[in-house]
């Protein structure tokens, strides 16, 4: 070819490689679920767009040497920021924020986790940039640009006049895109990956700045909406049952509902959760949802300790680990509970070691209590078994009532487990995750078992409340077709996937008769309230979000990170209102929108005038109050403007 005939720039060419590129990773390594035609085109331009605005930079470097070196090294910089994406999107159905670039100190705990993400066809990703590199080493003569000033302004004006044009069609398919940027596939659809990590930076910026500015004049309307739309002064038939008794909590990883009385090669998977649904000292949550986002396990921690939500983006342990919060062991703290939490992970990982010490947690016993070993340990570390098995000596230590909590690793992603481990055969799917994870869920019945059996022999089974929570999913969207499969289901639908984010929830009461299951919608949100009253524990003037899961003067719903939420009657979710009981479509005069925003409904008048709307729309309002005085109270730290537990009890004593 005579490349000085066409002498086709080479920032031309990197635009138009990398566009191609990064749309085949969009549209068919990202799961992004396209509804229209229009949102078709805007995610196959957007990345032609960002290439242009971006390698369209080098025609301002008048030395040949510098021009190449731009286009080839921001190329190269470009795929590795997308295939990072890409691998944290495979595992997580999600995007990296800003936040989790200061949590890389749990990086080096990923290990083999990371290594199944990769695919071997990984390397063609790079393929576009092995190209720029050989054309700019080889061929830099003839792919170098030399304009005059009136050429480079014009290709930096035609970069913005593409970019606003993209912007523009974006809100027109996505109206007050920016203003409520709840979900962030939708950011990525309309603007592209690239603009999607400038926004996010631009409000990561925002929101290191609200705590310096904050001085609690936000606090009145805060504590007026609980007031009003989330306290209860019911006091359910139980309250106090449990006065003075330690409080045991168990952290099931990654477990959800749907293995709960279900079977796989005809075996059950958790027989002895099994046993506890319907037994007379057991409460057993069926409707009970996660309600985590990035920060996963570290969400869940923070969602039973203060009945907050967790940030949209990064992990309120990481990015507000010093605040001052008034946790559910504070308040245990005050009755003269001691508290720990059992984890067989190292104290740096989601920054425990800081945030423990912000709860009130008095002692971590971490990965350096613990003999592990090749033999007792797979995947993230010690096995369940052999954690529990050496955490009981620390339990019984413990002065009494404590407050304890574990924290299981074993049914982690990736699901590793040997044979001579495994009570029940994988699952034979299209989906590996999926048919480890059976495997790996039974191992952990089997742990829970036989914790319950030590707890006996150790004297401490009778006096104690056992609460056991799965913290968060195991299974992400990216399995949806074996899920389906399993579950016997032509597809997973975003209703499915709702349900599919029910976690067990079990609160055992030994010596108690009652327990029942209970079919109320609840979250985990919930638990801090519930687990203080069961315990006789007043946390009146508390700023919570959540209700006693047994009173019934609940505010009737649960609101997910993302806007999305359950009530008794609906779920909405994906711009979408479900009847909760039949998950079909609820049809009304006024359809909402994709956005998850409370204005962002299309509004359609009948022939009578009228005007219906989706009995969605109020409550989605709802969530999306409390999902913003929540983040106020966290991005302004403004627990430090009220009094804690402690200080209240002195004022009241006096």
């Amino acid at each position: 070819m005579d490349f000085k005939k066409f002498r086709i720039p080479l920032f031309i060419i990197a635009t138009l490689l990398f566009g191609i590129k990064t749309y085949i990773i969009y549209r068919f390594a990202f799961n992004i679920e396209l509804e229209n035609k229009m949102q078709e085109f805007i995610l196959f331009i957007n990345p032609f767009v960002s290439a242009f605005l971006i390698f369209a930079i080098s025609v301002w470097f008048k030395k040949q040497p510098r021009q190449m070196a731009f286009l080839r090294y921001t190329a190269l910089i470009g795929t590795v920021i997308i295939y990072f994406n890409l691998v944290f999107y495979r595992s997580f159905n999600d995007f990296i924020t800003m936040p989790q670039l200061f949590q890389a100190s749990n990086m080096g705990d990923l290990g083999s986790s990371i290594l199944t993400l990769i695919e071997f066809y990984d390397a063609f990703f790079f393929l576009d940039v092995v190209i720029i590199w050989y054309l700019s080493k080889k061929k830099p003569e003839i792919m170098t640009v030399s304009y005059q000033k009136s050429g480079k302004v014009f290709a930096l004006a035609m970069s913005f006049l593409l970019l606003a044009g993209n912007f523009f069609l974006a809100e027109m398919e996505r109206p007050q895109l920016f203003t409520r940027a709840f979900d962030r596939e939708y950011l990525v659809k309309n603007i592209g990956l690239f603009n999607y990590h400038i926004y996010d930076a631009a409000v990561h910026s925002r929101v290191k700045t609200q705590r310096v500015f904050a001085d609690g004049n936000e606090l009145p309307e805060i504590k007026e909406y609980v007031e009003e739309e989330v306290k209860s002064d019911e006091k359910s038939s139980i309250h106090g049952i449990a006065d003075d008794k330690n409080v045991i909590f168990i952290t099931l990883e990654s477990l959800q509902s749907f293995v709960i009385n279900n079977e796989v090669n005809g075996e059950e998977i958790t027989p002895f959760l099994n046993s506890l649904v319907g037994d007379e000292s057991t409460y057993y949550f069926e409707n009970f949802y996660h309600q985590t986002q990035q920060g996963k396990t570290s969400d869940s921690e923070f969602l039973i300790e203060n009945s907050l939500y967790p940030l949209s983006r990064g992990a309120v342990f990481f990015t507000h680990g010093e605040n001052e919060y008034h946790s559910m062991t504070e308040f245990l703290g005050e009755e003269g509970y001691n508290s720990a939490v059992f984890h067989a992970n190292n104290k740096s990982f989601w920054n425990r070691d800081q945030m423990y010490e912000s709860l009130g947690i008095d002692h971590f016993y971490g990965e350096e209590a613990y003999e592990a070993n090749q033999e007792n340990s797979v995947g993230w570390g010690l096995k369940d078994k052999p954690f529990f098995e050496q955490s009981i000596k620390y339990l019984q230590s413990m002065e009494e009532p404590f407050y304890s909590r574990f924290i299981t690793l074993t049914n982690h992603f990736p699901f590793k487990l040997s044979e001579e481990d495994s009570s029940i055969d994988k699952y034979d799917s299209n989906s590996s995750t999926l048919n480890n994870y059976f495997p790996t869920v039974r191992y952990m019945d089997e742990a829970v078992e036989q914790f319950f059996n030590q707890l006996k022999e150790a004297g401490l089974y009778e006096d104690s409340v056992i609460v056991m929570m799965g913290d968060h999913y195991g299974i992400s969207e990216n399995h949806n077709k074996a899920m389906s499969d399993y579950l016997n289901k032509e597809e997973i639908t975003p209703y499915d996937h709702i349900q599919l984010q029910r976690v067990p929830m079990f609160i055992h009461i030994p010596g108690h008769e009652g327990g029942k299951v209970m079919s109320k919608v609840t979250g985990q949100i919930d638990v801090k309230p519930t687990i203080l009253s069961l315990l006789g524990v007043s946390a009146e003037n508390d700023i919570q979000f959540g209700n006693d899961m047994f009173i019934e003067d609940r505010k009737g719903y649960i609101g997910l990170r993302n806007g999305d939420f359950i009530s008794e009657d609906y779920v909405s979710t994906s711009g979408v209102c479900y009847d909760r009981e039949s998950g079909n479509p609820v049809e009304t005069d006024k359809q909402q929108d994709n956005s998850t925003g409370n204005e962002s409904v299309k509004e359609a008048v009948n022939q009578s005038g009228n005007q219906t709307e989706s009995p969605c729309v109020p409550l989605k309002q709802q969530v999306e109050k409390e999902l913003e005085l929540s983040d106020k109270l966290i991005y302004g730290d403004l627990f430090r403007f009220v009094d804690s537990p402690g200080e209240k009890s002195e004022a009241n004593n006096e």
